[in-house]
């Protein structure tokens, strides 16, 4: 008989966009033939509903929130507790706010219903950040001052409680955060106690929480380190994790860095201190672990400070669980594979409970077809590739039919490693090449480190499923010769220029997506456009479009760039302009212009060779912007397009009419010359042109698969997939492919932006929510089974 376990996830924190990462993963690697999932979404509301394995695939809770009445089952909390009943286990992966502080766990626990993790009275005990460190305090740990803010106290008693804490502990720089809230939503690092009550006052009106923290900016080393419980009920602290950053800038490990690869944070696992310190933060994370009464699993965050002292500031209860999260990366240094860490956590809940485990059934992987999975390069948008690459590898890995092994295309597009499971876990192109440099240093170092929490397991090595072995290094030529099969997991830059597919082309080695001739042609946007032009009676257009040398724009003066803006208006038609690499990623450099001013501050940022735009730079800026890594041959101004206003407010669907176009992206699939439109996605942007993260990153945007009647017909939908079927065979397009585009919401005409024949495959973008909405209900691993099939 199979285990039953019932994933709760969503719920009312700021946070439910990544507990919907966290439930994901979890189905991802447990649900199959010995243990069945049934999820469970509470909204922000706490109201429960039954959601189906599929929702989980949205980006963001806000995708499906407005519709959940009629795409899931409602549930009273009578009709939840005969579920819970019904099913062997709960696993709760909320955070924040009824996840972490207890609730979820105290009604699990007032029906009799065994679940996963802390009880709720260790919850409470360390979900408010100020009463857990005079919780810990009191035991006799080590503590970093604090006081605490509260939103009904008047300004003036605010004021002088910050002036007294910066006067008592002579602080030239302090962090403000919510008591109760999650680690990396609404923390500020603040330098004087007018921006510390500005603040206070911007997470008490934005209701993040009622109570805020005061604390000095620590001077030291952040870590997070992973405990487990062995089957003996003991806590073990497992490899800890460094967190690099430049905190000169004042920077902080918020959201954006914590959940969206960047080269503005490095982690070391394990980390860069003596064997002393380390095994001294084991050791007290275990001691913290049993103190505040904790269960299975859990995360701490804390300090290496300069003094020597260790401070343990943040304590999670429910640890993030995404592909590559801290709790993965860290418990493959020992040989955990994702499936067998959630299994190690789920059979000891099950031993607690006085639950049988089910036992595995052997699977033979000796007829498996091997698959080359590549990643990386050099681009923009190398870490998105990661991010893609790993959930392509770590999707493929559960299929029945092939084999895949993860690649890193090294910086110099020369190199490629072979990747060890662990290895493959880290964030940034530049941290796995370094890993994989240092490896054999590295090893000597962490095999007693490795060993020592082995043995404090007690774990049977049969339930580790991945043996170490050090990164084999080897040419790009090597790789393509030695490959039966290449899965291109790049992105911009060589994966998409058709440079690879001629390469694989030229020795005969099968892979995913359109051919070299095709490739070239899509990466091109503005070949891409002249190639569609002529399609007009078709309903087909494509944006206007003006392209300009970039080492000729780069010589002009201000006074020539404010003429040549005067010109591109008036060629465009076009009050606002886009601004793009007219050969690059489908996100690299893209801003929207709206004066002169605007193009000569892009020109600048692009001369001086920043690798990014900050947020805020250019009005209604959605989010930083990645710059591509090499300065662009061209640059494409193209128009700025008007759009229907569309958004997601409090679980219902705001929509404005103004022009009667809406952004889309659609996925395609088929064989050669026959290809298959999907149904789109409506694409939602919270500035003016999308951001990295709302492309790529769950919990951060918001995709509608499909747009949503009666706003866009469903005539107007169809017509729109015959028109981008068309568009596709006209550029050549094979395999699967993602074309963006604006639809015209009654005709569905179309009007192109770019067509991407390597579109991304991070764990939630949309092109999975398109294949679920097929008649087939494709779940992500057999999409990219089929990807595999057509090539």
């Amino acid at each position: 008989m199979p285990l039953d376990i019932t994933l709760l996830c969503g719920g009312p924190s700021l946070e439910r966009g990544i507990s919907l990462n966290s439930a994901r993963s979890v189905c991802d690697h447990l649900h199959g033939d010995e243990i069945k999932i049934t999820p469970i979404y509470f909204d922000h509301h706490k109201n429960p509903y039954e959601i189906s394995r599929a929702q989980l695939y949205s980006n963001t809770p806000s995708d499906f929130d407005f519709k959940l009445q009629q795409t899931a089952k409602p549930l009273s909390y009578s009709a939840l507790h005969k579920i819970l009943k019904k099913n062997d286990l709960a696993f709760p992966v909320m955070h924040g706010d009824f996840g972490e502080d207890g609730q979820i766990q105290k009604i699990l626990e007032e029906h009799k219903v065994p679940y996963i993790g802390s009880t709720s009275e260790a919850c409470k005990n360390c979900f408010d950040k100020y009463d857990a460190n005079e919780f810990i305090r009191s035991k006799g740990f080590y503590t970093m001052p604090s006081t605490v803010l509260k939103i009904h106290e008047s300004h003036q008693k605010r004021k002088k409680l910050i002036k007294d804490f910066f006067k008592e502990h002579n602080i030239s720089r302090a962090v403000i955060k919510p008591a109760t809230g999650g680690s990396s939503i609404g923390v500020y690092s603040v330098k004087t106690e007018e921006e510390a009550n500005e603040a206070a006052q911007a997470i008490f009106s934005k209701r993040i929480d009622t109570r805020v923290v005061l604390e000095p900016f620590c001077q030291g080393i952040e870590f997070t380190v992973i405990i487990l419980e062995n089957k003996f009920g003991l806590p073990v602290a497992i490899m800890p994790s460094e967190i690099e950053i430049d905190y000169k800038k004042n920077q902080i490990f918020d959201y954006r860095k914590k959940y969206l690869s960047t080269n503005q944070v490095t982690y070391h696992c394990p980390p860069r201190f003596s064997e002393q310190t380390i095994e001294k933060i084991q050791i007290q994370a275990e001691q913290l672990f049993k103190v505040l009464g904790m269960k299975d699993f859990a995360r701490f965050d804390g300090w290496l400070l300069e003094d020597g002292n260790i401070w343990f500031s943040d304590f999670n209860p429910i640890s993030g669980m995404e592909q590559n999260s801290f709790l993965f990366m860290q418990s493959a240094q020992v040989g955990f594979s994702h499936k067998d860490l959630l299994e190690f956590i789920v059979k000891n809940s099950c031993r607690r409970y006085g639950l049988e485990f089910p036992k595995k059934k052997e699977q033979n992987s000796n007829n498996k077809k091997p698959v080359s999975v590549i990643f990386g390069g050099k681009t923009a948008e190398r870490q998105v590739s990661i991010m893609s690459g790993t959930n392509v590898w770590l999707k493929l890995r559960n299929s029945k039919k092939y084999a895949p092994q993860p690649y890193l295309l090294d910086m110099d597009e020369k190199t490629v490693w072979k990747l060890p499971y662990s290895k493959t876990l880290n964030h940034t192109v530049e941290e796995i090449s370094e890993t994989c440099r240092e490896s054999h240093t590295a090893e000597e170092r962490i095999k007693p480190l490795r060993q020592r929490v082995l043995e404090k397991l007690a774990i049977d090595p049969a339930e580790l499923s991945e043996s170490e072995f050090l990164p084999e290094k080897i040419t790009l030529s090597d790789f393509i010769k030695n490959s039966k099969f290449v899965f291109i997991g790049l992105h911009g830059g060589i994966g998409e220029n058709g440079e690879m597919q001629a390469r694989l082309e030229k020795e005969k080695v099968k892979f995913n997506g359109s051919s070299s001739a095709s490739s070239k042609i899509c990466m091109d946007k503005y070949k891409t456009g002249e190639i569609l032009s002529g399609l007009e009676e078709e309903g087909i257009h494509s944006a206007k479009k003006v392209l300009h040398s970039t080492k000729e724009l780069l010589k002009k003066s201000q006074k020539e760039i404010k003429s040549l803006w005067k010109d591109l208006r008036k060629e465009l038609i076009s009050k606002d302009v886009i601004i793009k690499p007219s050969s690059d990623g489908c996100s690299a450099g893209i801003v929207k212009l709206s004066t002169s001013t605007d193009l000569i501050k892009y020109l600048d940022i692009l001369d001086r060779k920043y690798p990014h735009i900050p947020e805020g730079t250019f009005e209604n800026q959605g989010g930083q912007i990645e710059m591509p890594t090499d300065t662009p041959n061209n640059l494409l101004f193209e128009q700025f397009i008007y759009t229907d206003k569309v958004s997601v407010v409090q679980n219902e669907l705001k929509w404005e009419k103004t022009s009667g176009w809406v952004e889309i992206t659609m996925g395609l699939i088929g064989e050669k010359n026959k290809m298959r439109a999907m149904n789109p996605s409506l694409t939602v942007a919270s500035g003016t042109v999308l951001s990295l993260e709302e492309k790529f990153q769950g919990g951060t945007g918001v995709n509608i698969t499909p747009p949503p009647q009666p706003y866009v017909k469903k005539s107007a939908i169809e017509k729109a997939k015959k028109r981008m079927e068309i568009v596709a065979k006209k550029l050549g397009i094979s395999g699967y492919a993602r074309i963006d585009a604006f639809m015209e919401v009654k005709t569905g005409e179309l009007l192109i932006i770019e067509a991407n024949s390597t579109p991304g495959l991070t764990p939630s973008t949309v092109i999975y929510h398109q294949a679920l909405d097929e008649k087939e209900n494709w779940y992500p691993m057999e999409f990219l089974e089929k990807i595999i099939e057509f090539a």
